[in-house]
């Protein structure tokens, strides 16, 4: 059996609901990341938001918006998650039913830990048919990295 600890990326940036657009913006740059998790402190890790290259595309630069605003305003709220022992194809086959592409994983007391993406999929799992299967299912009727409330 395959666990999400097996492929996820360890170690994600993160950011907190109070930090700017602006900040992740260049955490994304920096870090050559789509997603970053947000978390509701730094000592709680606690996932309570995800924002997106594209939420920061529609949500902001779209609608004329300040740089300056704050994650809160902008993040999608209780995002899907899995925890570090579930097993991966669950994850995979919640990925695929939430139509997103990535999912942050917490471990035993919530906190995050890690994350896990299509690319880790397709470059960690080594079953090249599997990986196209849930790539494709995940990207055939994708909408952005929205929440569902839903944990694996």
């Amino acid at each position: 059996m395959t666990t999400c600890s097996d492929v996820m990326t360890q170690h994600p940036v993160y950011c907190l609901p109070t930090d700017t657009v602006l900040r992740a913006a260049q955490l994304m740059r920096d870090e050559d990341v789509g997603p970053v998790p947000v978390v509701e402190s730094h000592e709680t890790k606690a996932v309570i938001g995800i924002v997106t290259d594209r939420d920061l595309t529609v949500k902001i630069l779209a609608e004329g918006r300040n740089i300056d605003s704050t994650l809160d305003e902008v993040m999608t709220t209780a995002p899907l998650v899995c925890r570090t022992s579930d097993n991966l194809q669950s994850a995979l086959d919640a990925m695929a039913d939430a139509k997103v592409r990535r999912i942050p994983v917490v471990d035993g007391h919530e906190r995050l830990v890690g994350i896990i993406s299509q690319a880790d999929v397709a470059t960690r799992i080594g079953v090249p048919r599997k990986t196209g299967e849930v790539v494709a299912e995940i990207s055939r009727t994708s909408r952005p990295d929205s929440g569902s409330a839903l944990k694996v």
